[in-house]
């Protein structure tokens, strides 16, 4: 029993993105060039937010959020990952890789939770907007933010503790960049029928219960804006709404298409396309849709630098 359990806490194996080609070496330098770029862009959206007094409303202190579940994302994979390809090493520890395995999955869960809250922010904003502030006061606020962290971190850590006390057979090699769960879970040795059907029924809730959330929001959002006459508020609530819509099309498509197809359609290529999308391409694009898309955060840099300036100057 003893050396069962000192094989199952043995390193695993991460196989990587990229070889040692002039090709993938340039390829790892892109990837570092966009991860410093998602890293500044999340950095500069929450600072911004907490600096400017005027950004601080439900939107904005939600979208702070998502930025910071951006940025934790994003630092729980890439960092790992270029050390070893840097290093020559390939290697993970148990510890690590159940940590990394735990991070990635809370902070995804909480974005897809927080995703679908922010809607219904959007919803109340342009379909009750004279009841704004009661429905989306400051307690309702807090209450979504904790909901999100609190309810996918319990899902995670489930989930980790109850994959990482499987026993692990073979090679120990992960088909993966990280320690995502379709590429750990195919080193699983006996049968997890019953494991994988709690895995689906997580996966309706932290995937298509809040997509059901966005798409009636969006559904009553579109409602009020046909029947608004003025075609200036009509431009302004799609402008409120374009960009959220498109953050969420982005997540839940490279979501639905890594955790909601079945095991057996599974391939280590379609596994690291999808997961390259979501941890790595999103939390790039995401802070550069909310900011080039927003009249509010670009004035509020104005008046941030503008402040520095004449700070400077005294």
């Amino acid at each position: 029993m003893w050396q069962r359990n000192q094989t199952s806490l043995a390193d695993f194996i991460l196989e990587g993105l990229f070889d040692d080609s002039l090709t993938h070496r340039f390829l790892f330098s892109l990837t570092i060039v966009v991860f410093l770029t998602a890293v500044s862009g999340n950095v500069l959206t929450i600072l911004l937010i907490c600096a400017d007094a005027q950004l601080h409303t439900p939107m904005y202190l939600l979208l702070s959020q998502l930025s910071l579940m951006d940025l934790m994302h994003v630092s729980t994979t890439i960092p790992k990952m270029a050390t070893n390809y840097l290093s020559g090493k390939k290697t993970i520890s148990f510890v690590g890789c159940a940590t990394q395995h735990f991070f990635y999955l809370a902070l995804g869960g909480a974005e897809c939770i927080l995703l679908a809250l922010m809607s219904y922010d959007r919803y109340v904003a342009i379909c009750h907007p004279l009841r704004y502030t009661v429905l989306m006061n400051r307690r309702v606020e807090v209450m979504m933010a904790v909901m999100s962290w609190l309810g996918a971190s319990i899902n995670s850590l489930i989930h980790t503790t109850i994959l990482m006390h499987f026993p692990f057979c073979g090679s120990r090699k992960i088909h993966h960049f990280y320690c995502e769960f379709p590429a750990v879970v195919k080193l699983v040795c006996g049968d997890i029928t019953v494991y994988e059907t709690t895995v689906y029924i997580s996966s309706i809730l932290l995937l298509l219960f809040p997509i059901f959330l966005v798409s009636t929001s969006y559904a009553f959002i579109l409602h009020s804006v046909i029947q608004m006459r003025s075609s200036g508020s009509k431009r302004n609530a799609f402008a409120t709404c374009s960009s959220h819509f498109i953050v969420v099309s982005f997540w839940f498509g490279a979501c639905i298409f890594s955790y909601m197809r079945p095991r057996s359609q599974h391939t280590p290529l379609q596994d690291k396309v999808g997961s390259v999308f979501y941890s790595i391409i999103t939390p790039t694009l995401n802070p550069l849709i909310y900011t080039l898309r927003n009249k509010d955060v670009a004035k509020a840099l104005r008046r941030v630098l503008r402040r520095d300036i004449l700070t400077q100057r005294q």
